[in-house]
């Protein structure tokens, strides 16, 4: 029972009395759809008919994206009263500032084949606000949340099994794909796996070895937080084991692919969740992962001196030296539209690479993209921290800490790759930074559940 002087109905309470429902269709089913398309079909694949905007995942993105405004103009008066949400208005600021960069880029006028990409960049952020206004504003129960990062869990357990199963076999598995009648690959995407030092580097789905690590390091935190609470049951003996056979997946999986970034983003992803763990528990933990890296080195012979090259030489490497002459380049690129950029996906890379989504941005979107980005990512793991310390439920706790950790992993990655330039990379990214703006609301329920649970004369003597 609510007391009267609740500001809104707890969502909690809603949900035990089964009255939260949006009308038509669930949006964990509408989502799992989107997770689906975007990491079990290849990222190469796209519906012919549709040309550069045929990406399944892209097409039901801007499905949710029209899903999500004609729920929002049906709501119910039983739903939940809103929450202020940071991350709304950050991505709203992105978005209005790629339009008007879109428009000063085409009034300036634009080579012809600069000006497809540019439009399918914007439609592509418009999927992207589909999938995230939908997880944020559709995903309103514990166990909608739960169900879905469940999902993300799995899809990612299942990617890494087809990663490490193409390092060992050096096949795609997925090259079925571009024969099926309607569906086409793209240029570069012929479903083949890379080599690096002799050793094959894992893509899964993904157009590329950093995309697939950025997917399954995002994915991490998710998964081992599953494995702390028996699949976010939080039941003792129930699940323990199986949900630990991910996180070994992905771990495999990124010693296998011979990448810095991948490895990065494994330590980074790890390290953040080492506090989530029971202090007991965690010695464990730390020797359990150790042990596991200790037995990949010994079973893969030179897998060790080949990794350790990548750190120990990457002042040589040319994939650094790329980077690092990026970041000198920057400047001036940006110079010639230092506030809103030069067009979002405009600059195309005959131009240059800087293997940066950030510099990148600052270059398309100017500093303004930089700071509304930024202002994305921050509001992103703020929502998920504060809904940890507003929330007495162990649950809440434990996913806010790990959708915080997963942004963060993302964001520090795209330092190291243009990441929105690669469906999977991008589209997961927006996906968990909805499901943040999910948590907040769950998080500020229970606050004002505890509080309305607390007498009113307690009140009125406090």
């Amino acid at each position: 029972m609510v007391a009267p002087e609740a500001p809104w109905r707890p969502v909690r309470a809603l949900e035990h009395q089964g009255i939260i429902a949006w009308r038509g269709v669930d949006a964990v089913t509408l989502l799992t759809v989107y997770l689906v398309l975007l990491m079990a079909v290849p990222s190469a694949i796209r519906i012919t008919a549709l040309g550069e905007l045929g990406r399944p995942s892209l097409v039901w993105g801007v499905v949710l994206f029209g899903w999500w405004v004609i729920s929002r103009l049906q709501a119910q008066a039983l739903d939940v009263a809103p929450v202020s949400q940071p991350i709304r208005f950050a991505f709203v600021a992105l978005l209005v500032i790629a339009l008007v960069s879109f428009a000063a880029a085409m009034l300036r006028g634009q080579p012809a084949d600069q000006i497809s990409p540019a439009t399918t960049a914007v439609i592509r952020l418009l999927s992207w606000a589909g999938v995230l206004f939908t997880a944020m504003d559709g995903i309103r129960t514990m166990n909608d949340l739960k169900r879905m990062l469940r999902r993300i869990g799995i899809a990612a357990g299942l990617l890494a099994g087809l990663g490490v199963a193409q390092a060992v076999s050096g096949q795609s598995f997925i090259d079925f794909f571009g024969s099926i009648p309607g569906l086409s690959g793209i240029e570069g995407g012929d479903g083949s796996v890379a080599e690096r030092g002799g050793f094959a580097r894992s893509s899964g789905t993904a157009l590329h070895p950093l995309e697939y690590a950025t997917a399954l390091n995002a994915a991490l935190p998710f998964v081992i937080a599953a494995g702390i609470s028996h699949g976010f049951r939080f039941e003792r003996g129930k699940g323990s084991v199986i949900w630990w056979v991910p996180v070994a997946l992905i771990a495999i999986s990124a010693l296998l692919g011979v990448s810095r970034s991948a490895i990065i983003g494994l330590a980074v992803a790890s390290l953040l969740m080492i506090p989530a763990f029971p202090r007991r528990a965690r010695g464990w933990v730390i020797g359990g992962g150790a042990t596991l890296v200790v037995a990949v080195i010994v079973a893969v012979p030179g897998l060790f001196s080949l990794t350790s090259s990548l750190f120990v030489g990457a002042a040589n490497d040319p994939s650094t030296q790329s980077r690092t002459g990026g970041l000198e380049r920057a400047p001036e690129f940006v110079a010639a539209s230092p506030f809103y950029g030069a067009g979002f996906g405009t600059f195309l890379p005959r131009y240059y690479i800087f293997d940066n989504q950030w510099v990148l941005i600052a270059v398309e979107l100017g500093i303004l993209g930089v700071l509304a980005f930024a202002a994305v990512i921050f509001t992103a793991i703020w929502s998920a921290m504060v809904a940890r310390r507003q929330s007495g439920q162990a649950d809440v706790r434990l996913i806010g800490h790990a959708l915080a950790a997963s942004v963060f992993t993302v964001a520090l990655l795209f330092a190291f790759f243009d990441g929105l330039a690669f469906p999977m990379a991008g589209g997961l990214l927006f996906l968990i930074i909805g499901l943040c703006g999910s948590v907040r609301t769950i998080g500020a329920a229970d606050a004002a559940l505890g509080s309305a649970l607390v007498p009113a004369a307690n009140r009125r003597l406090s």
